[in-house]
């Protein structure tokens, strides 16, 4: 996150944390047409699940309430001098991360990072989250281990796995759909020409 952000952040995670949800992050994003501020929000890791026994979503109520607090505190605390629009969000599939726990939790998954600064003639990346060290987490990329620390990243996205989700198909070596009963082979069923009578017999 940005500094801006960082500072927005610290100052309305308890607010958000109140209403019985966690602030993940925020984004800053300002421009000549208007600032915008971003928030995500999700249930705590610890929380209680629902009544189905399935781990409960943040969802429209959630992100409902959170902005109507949110905005009474941003009009007293006024962090913001331009005009902004607030948006409130769940992660979502592709899930932002912005803190060292974040990526510690996904560890074995794929990310896309921005950086704030170079690294290694980078300024973006995606790779495995392979391990996480106090504030440096090691991704994998093409197989060779690439270090940076949390205060360089930007953003940070994850790489949804689609074809675990069910959301695409599996493919083979040869690029070919190798979900079970899905044809990898384009042959025809007609029989070979050699096997007709020739016009000599």
């Amino acid at each position: 996150m940005t500094d801006k952000a960082t500072e927005i952040s610290n100052l309305l995670a308890p607010t958000v944390a109140s209403l019985g949800v966690e602030l993940l992050g925020v984004e800053y994003l300002p421009s000549t047409g208007g600032t915008t501020l971003r928030l995500y929000i999700d249930m705590p890791e610890d929380a209680e699940p629902g009544e189905d026994g399935e781990p409960r979503m943040v969802g429209i109520d959630e992100c409902e309430a959170v902005s109507r607090e949110v905005s009474a505190q941003l009009d007293v605390e006024d962090p913001i001098s331009a005009n902004y629009t607030l948006e409130v969000s769940s992660p979502g599939i592709d899930r932002p991360l912005f803190t060292a726990a974040h990526f510690a939790r996904f560890a074995g998954e794929s990310a896309k990072v921005a950086l704030k600064l170079p690294q290694g003639g980078r300024r973006r990346l995606q790779g495995r989250i392979d391990a996480v060290e106090g504030d440096m987490v090691t991704f994998s990329i093409d197989g060779t281990p690439f270090v940076v620390s949390v205060d360089n990243i930007e953003k940070a996205r994850l790489v949804p796995d689609w074809v675990a989700l069910g959301l695409a198909p599996a493919r083979d070596k040869s690029g070919r759909d190798a979900r079970p009963g899905k044809s990898k082979s384009n042959k025809s069923t007609k029989k070979p020409a050699a096997d007709k009578p020739s016009r000599a017999e």
